[in-house]
Formats: C-alpha cells, sequence, structure tokens
C-alpha cells in the first residue's frame, strides 16, 4: 500500500532557479520525510550500500567488517552496479512552453526528471536522457556516475533557457529511434503532452506502434502525459474575446472560450479516453501530471512502478 504524501509543490522551488541538483535534492528530502515508512522493497532513506551476499557473487566484494558484526555475509556495491536502467525521452516542441510566461509543462517535465535522476543515483541506478521535437535532439547512453549526472543536468538547464516556437512533434518517430538505440532492458519514462495525435486517429496509431516497438524489446514504458490541466482539460477561461496560438505551427484562433467549450470537451475527453484504453492494453503505465499539482505524483508513480520491476 502506498502511504500518502504530503504534496510538493513545485511553487516553493522556484526560489532555485537553474540549480537542478539544489532543487532535486530537497524534493527528494522532503519525499522521503513525508513517508511515514518505506513500503518499496529495495529502498530506504539510507540507500543502502551493502546487498545480501547471494552463490556466484563474487567474494571479493564481501565486506567483512560487517560479516565480523552481524555474521552474516553482504556484498559490497560499487558505482558500476546498477539494479535498473531508466532513460527519460522529454518533448521539447513548442506546445512544451504552455503557459508562456508563467510555469510551464517544459519547467514542470525537467524538473521532474532532475528529481528522478537524483532518487536513481542515490540507489545506483543508470539513467539516460532523451530530448525530441520532430526528430531526436540528443540521446545519452544510460550511467550511474556523478559526472554523467552532471553532464545531463547542464542538458535540462540549457533546455529551459532557450524556449522557442513553431517546432512540432514527431513522438512516434523518436520512440523507434530510441528503440533502436537502446540494447538493454530498460524503464522508458516519457514526459510529453501527447498534443500532435489530438485530431488525427493515423497518429494515434502510429505512436502506439512505436510503443509497441519498445515492448516488444523488453522495455517497460512509463508516460507522463503532463498538461495545465485547468486550461488545456477542463478549458477554465472566463467567457471574453481570446486570440488562441498554436505554439507549434503559428495558427491563430481568435474567439470567446463559450463558443468553442462544448466541441473543445468533447473532443479533449474522447482523445484522452482513446488514449487510456490503448495504453491499458499494451500494458504501459499511463500518469495523468497535472503541472500545478507538483511532483509527489511523479515520485509515487515512479516509486510504485520501480517496486513492481523488483
Amino acid at each position: 500500500m502506498m502511504h500518502a504524501v504530503p504534496p510538493l509543490d513545485h511553487s516553493q522551488y522556484q526560489e532555485i532557479p537553474g540549480n537542478l541538483e539544489l532543487l532535486a535534492r530537497q524534493v527528494v528530502e522532503g519525499f522521503i520525510t513525508g513517508l511515514h515508512k518505506s513500503p518499496f522493497h529495495g529502498f530506504s532513506v539510507e540507500f543502502a550500500e551493502h546487498r545480501a551476499f547471494n552463490t556466484g557473487d563474487n567474494i571479493k566484494n564481501i565486506d567483512w567488517k560487517l560479516y565480523a558484526k552481524t555474521d552474516k555475509l553482504y556484498s559490497k556495491r560499487y558505482e558500476e552496479e546498477t539494479n535498473l536502467r531508466c532513460q527519460f525521452v522529454i518533448d521539447v516542441s513548442s506546445s512544451m512552453y504552455f503557459p508562456e510566461q508563467q510555469y510551464n509543462k517544459l519547467q514542470f517535465s525537467v524538473q521532474s526528471v532532475a528529481v528522478l535522476i537524483y532518487l536513481l543515483k542515490k540507489q545506483r541506478d543508470a539513467f539516460g536522457l532523451s530530448l525530441f521535437t520532430d526528430h531526436l535532439v540528443v540521446n545519452t547512453a544510460a550511467r550511474s556516475t556523478t559526472t554523467h549526472q552532471k553532464y545531463i543536468y547542464t542538458h535540462l538547464e540549457e533546455i529551459m533557457k532557450s524556449p522557442s516556437r513553431n517546432v512540432q512533434t514527431n513522438l512516434e518517430q523518436a520512440l523507434h529511434q530510441i528503440a533502436e538505440l537502446i540494447h538493454q532492458r530498460s524503464m522508458i519514462v516519457i514526459f510529453s503532452d501527447l498534443m500532435n495525435s489530438v485530431h488525427h486517429e493515423d497518429k494515434i496509431t502510429a505512436l502506439f506502434a512505436a510503443l509497441q516497438h519498445l515492448k516488444f524489446n523488453k522495455h517497460e514504458v512509463v508516460i507522463f502525459n503532463v498538461t495545465d490541466k485547468a486550461k488545456e482539460v477542463n478549458f477554465d477561461f472566463e467567457n471574453r474575446p481570446y486570440e488562441f496560438v498554436d505554439l507549434e505551427t503559428g495558427a491563430v484562433l481568435k474567439t470567446q472560450p463559450g463558443s468553442v467549450r462544448k466541441d473543445y470537451l468533447e473532443t479533449i475527453t474522447l482523445y484522452r479516453q482513446k488514449i487510456a484504453l490503448k495504453c491499458a492494453q499494451y500494458k504501459i503505465d499511463l500518469v495523468d501530471a497535472d503541472i500545478n499539482q507538483g511532483f509527489s505524483q511523479v515520485l509515487q508513480n515512479y516509486m510504485i512502478k520501480r517496486q513492481k520491476m523488483g
């Protein structure tokens, strides 16, 4: 059973802009403090440096001092030893910069990935990063070193500094490329608003063909569907004239929300239902990640998935 954890509100971390490592440490420490006790196999506040010695393990790794104290055999764990390989895939197309001039979907995604990498690093797990627009922009191997962590944080900080308009999304193409590049079984964690498929049935088909490619290669897949839920899902706008701009194409629609609300809500609800149903069919974890609900939703869902994987 998952214990209730107080929400980790992103707003309290806005005073430390640009320093992802500091933000990540504070979020993870806050999350751990909020757990009454850890219900997760292999996870503790101390992030164990040892594991039980098993037949076939290298005897050179036995901690003999600990054996003298406990009369039990434990192997020391080293930097290169990993339990899990995790590839973070972030949509960095223009729609992820919504809402403009405010805390946006890309900032939330970048900070969430930084937090999860900090947690993985503490657990000696390996992590890699893929960034995509309409093509794969960045793809790093999964490693568990401090140098690799800093390298990825540098990439993430640079992405937040350079917002761009009229850059479109092609998630399915990026996922096919990632499936070809990653040869060891991994957890693939995707952060995207999934907006490029809303009006195109063939796009949904193409997306799930790419996801099936990952599943066929024995990867576990988690999708964090990142939205500003109030605006993008509930269409919570005052009924006055607005100019809606498509950040990926530049298309402009001048209208009053009241005149399009019914059609918009029907379309977005049906689309989200289709995505949820297909994810269930393909055994893909789909998490509704509202940027205004803080980081607990991300950490809790990641830890649940991590526990299932053993």
